[in-house]
């Protein structure tokens, strides 16, 4: 049986863990050709062999998002590797929270550049590639569809207390898919949106546990207070907090060929959640 994405090519941003990690393993288990990316070269590489001994096609592209040259670096990576580009995920991100009155201005721009200026760049990056195939198809009188897929929060569509800076920039690529959705049609490309609730994953685990992640040469606190996260897991219809295999599933959703006329859509992938 023919695999859903087999031969297309999926960049996937914050691939070596966690749901990004998730991500590329299921599109990469229906034929699609990954390039992987992540902060640090060990999880990347993980990744990658991950992919490679299922049988999968994948290579890495370390890298922060944020740096200037990553986009082009990160598409052309796809075009070198593969001669292609079909997929586009931007799931890389953290949180790095406060009250707005104790926010600082590095949070606030490290929020916007992480999880709103990366996407615009790596997007900007990737339209004349993606512009250039679908006018040879278009001559060739083929269509070949081809997604984006944004990664949103509920506290992009709802806010969240303490979070102001990390609300905004999720708020702000609803925006961009909802605008390239209208600009990106004409090449056959569906531009959508998974906005997440609570995923289980390192960022969300027990605060208690004193776990940081280093970013951009800082050591940023990651964790849920545990009383938060039961209070958050109980206000949740299903009960419970996501996998990262069921985060996977919704992204999943937008790129297969099932979804070729939705587009400009923001799919929550909550639990049921509705609000915070």
């Amino acid at each position: 049986m023919t695999r859903k994405l087999e031969g297309k090519v999926a960049l996937i941003t914050g691939s070596g863990r966690g749901i990004g990690r998730s991500i590329a393993l299921k599109l990469a288990g229906e034929g699609a050709r990954i390039v992987v990316n992540d902060l640090d070269a060990e999880p990347a590489q993980e990744a990658v062999q991950a992919i490679r001994e299922a049988g999968g096609q994948a290579v890495a592209c370390v890298g922060n998002v944020t740096a200037p040259d990553f986009a082009e670096r990160f598409v052309g990576t796809a075009v070198s590797e593969y001669k292609g580009l079909d997929i586009v995920v931007n799931n890389a991100g953290y949180t790095w929270d406060n009250v707005i009155q104790k926010m600082t201005d590095e949070q606030w721009y490290a929020m916007l550049d992480c999880h709103l200026t990366a996407p615009f760049r790596i997007l900007r990056a990737a339209q004349p590639v993606i512009r250039a195939l679908a006018k040879s198809e278009g001559e060739a009188g083929r269509r070949v569809m081809r997604k984006v897929v944004n990664i949103s929060s509920v506290a992009g569509l709802f806010g969240n207390a303490g979070q102001a800076n990390y609300s905004a920039a999720k708020a702000g690529i609803v925006g961009m898919t909802q605008t390239l959705a209208k600009e990106w049609g004409r090449m056959n490309v569906t531009v959508n949106c998974v906005a997440y609730g609570f995923i289980k994953t390192r960022l969300t685990g027990n605060a208690a546990d004193g776990g940081t992640a280093r970013i951009d040469g800082r050591d940023i606190k990651v964790g849920v207070n545990p009383e938060l996260m039961a209070a958050m897991e109980r206000s949740i219809p299903l009960g419970r907090g996501g996998t990262p295999d069921e985060a996977a599933g919704a992204v999943y959703l937008l790129c297969i060929p099932e979804s070729d006329y939705v587009s400009g859509q923001t799919l929550m992938c909550s639990g049921g959640l509705t609000g915070i």
